[in-house]
């Protein structure tokens, strides 16, 4: 073992050490298989003076299963108005809490984020013990692009409220992802079809667990699918890939070709070449190079 290793393991040694200062510690935590935590995040939850979470039942399991005895306190939708001063209050008093969800990394799809508000404009110290994350796991395994994505959250319950919800998501370049319950899917994924059209999408279910699955279609044929099958059990995410026009190219390719070309020729010239080397409809590049000009108008497309 070189000095170089040595002196980073001295380090890590000297950290676990040390006590933790006061304030808020943001803990991931696994979604499904309990081996999935960091050793940091492991450290946390023992040092801590308390842990915050949204069903005792479920974080208990995960405390066990580590033998960790740090006392758990309920902090969810129901009582989080009246739990977040009490719990601010004790950290302004000295104490370290960390804040986990039933499943993931905190704040996403809870009411951890006006905890972690309220506290950092009262002045509390927030810190972040990155882990497992959903909406990410579920991100790498679907095969859609990952260069660009929106996470959406649950839609809407409603369908009169869903579909307006999926028009705002028309025109995001990215690839979607959105938590759905079980019972809502096959109407969710119906619903996005007739608004988003036939994209590419996966439904991926219980990740991390036993019965794991990622089925990949288009969005008509998942809706088809569930309907005929009925509801799935497990929790679920559901990953949509980004807009294509007819042509099978992606809108925000035409829009990286255009911005190239532009930069050395007049409006007409690039659309003229974008036009040749996707073969989309003149129409459409010529669309996609006008909005660009718009929304740059000091420049001289």
């Amino acid at each position: 073992m070189d000095q170089k290793t040595d002196e980073i393991e001295a380090k890590v040694g000297a950290s676990k050490d040390m006590p933790l200062p006061a304030g808020l510690y943001l803990v991931a935590t696994p979604i499904g298989n309990l081996g999935d935590i960091t050793l940091r995040a492991l450290e946390t939850l023992r040092s801590v003076d308390c842990i915050a979470c949204e069903d005792k039942r479920v974080s208990a399991k995960l405390l066990s299963a580590h033998a960790i005895k740090t006392p758990l306190v309920s902090y969810h939708e129901h009582n989080a108005a009246a739990m977040r001063p009490r719990l601010i209050a004790r950290m302004n008093g000295g104490e370290r809490i960390a804040l986990v969800s039933d499943a993931g990394t905190p704040l996403i799809s809870d009411p951890g984020y006006k905890l972690a508000q309220d506290a950092r404009e009262q002045g509390v110290s927030i810190q972040v013990i990155p882990g497992v994350s959903a909406v990410l796991a579920a991100l790498v395994v679907s095969g859609q692009p990952s260069d660009a994505f929106h996470f959406a959250g649950f839609l809407p319950p409603k369908k009169a409220a869903r579909l307006r919800a999926l028009e705002g998501l028309v025109a995001i370049p990215g690839t979607l992802i959105l938590f759905e319950s079980a019972r809502r899917l096959g109407a969710m994924l119906a619903d996005a079809n007739a608004v988003l059209g036939p994209r590419p999408a996966s439904v991926c279910r219980e990740l991390t667990k036993f019965y794991e699955e990622t089925r990949s279609q288009t969005l008509d044929q998942l809706a088809a699918h569930y309907a005929e099958q009925g509801a799935p059990k497990g929790e679920i995410v559901v990953v949509i890939g980004r807009n294509k026009n007819s042509d099978g190219v992606d809108d925000a390719e035409i829009e990286r070709q255009l911005v190239t070309a532009l930069e050395t020729k007049s409006l007409r010239d690039a659309v003229a070449d974008v036009t040749a080397l996707t073969r989309v409809s003149k129409r459409k590049v010529y669309a996609h190079a006008l909005a660009l000009s718009q929304a740059n108008p000091e420049e001289d497309p």
